[in-house]
């Protein structure tokens, strides 16, 4: 993501198409560049990998909680400012805690936009990297075998090769070939590692009960 002193990519979702013109004017005016879309699967459809999105708090849709979900589903991990018309501090509030960093009341101000932009910019050049390293992640772990990964679940807990024996109801000596091959294609040095690749992919417990 670039710093607020270069251009930066503005990806507006809104369903009327007044306020899309009036958002991508605003940040054409802060030199900034602008991409505007109707809804979420149009969206979908140019998959923006930089730049922050500028959504639309939409409840007759499910309000900004859905369409993060959605984008997120989508693999889209843009930061994401919430915008609507005069919001009350119950729709800020459910925003931020979806995952919006900020909320840009309607009509666009110029000026709050750019007030808005400075004050996310380091936030969201971290969220972004940190969405990175989680797709990153995600991406060695589903390169594991189903028993590659349970040793790397069972690794988490903090079970020694013994115990993950056990628990897989093979030998030792077993679960250290498996362990070696996954601390292999993860790229991992150590234990330590692997664990925080895990932890970075943010993925859910998959032990079998």
């Amino acid at each position: 993501m670039a710093g607020m002193d270069e251009r930066l990519a503005l990806h507006c979702i809104d369903g009327d198409s007044r306020s899309r013109a009036e958002l991508a004017r605003a940040a054409f005016a802060l030199g900034h560049h602008a991409e505007v879309y109707g809804s979420v699967e149009e969206l979908a459809e140019h998959q923006p990998r930089e730049g922050i999105l500028l959504a639309r708090d939409e409840s007759d849709h499910g309000g900004i909680e859905v369409l993060i979900e959605q984008i997120t589903a989508l693999g889209v991990w843009l930061p994401v400012v919430a915008t609507g018309e005069d919001p009350d501090t119950d729709r800020i509030v459910a925003a931020i805690k979806a995952g919006a960093l900020d909320f840009l009341p309607l009509p666009i101000q110029q000026d709050r936009l750019a007030a808005i932009l400075r004050r996310i910019d380091e936030e969201a050049r971290n969220k972004v990297a940190e969405r990175r390293r989680m797709i990153a992640a995600r991406e060695r772990i589903a390169s594991l075998s189903n028993r590659e990964r349970e040793v790397l679940e069972w690794l988490i807990e903090g079970s020694s090769n013994k115990a993950i024996a056990r628990e897989l109801e093979i030998s030792p000596r077993t679960v250290e070939i498996h362990r070696a091959n996954m601390m292999t294609k993860l790229g991992a040095r150590h234990a330590a590692e692997a664990v925080r690749l895990r932890m970075e992919a943010r993925m859910e417990p998959d032990l079998a009960p």
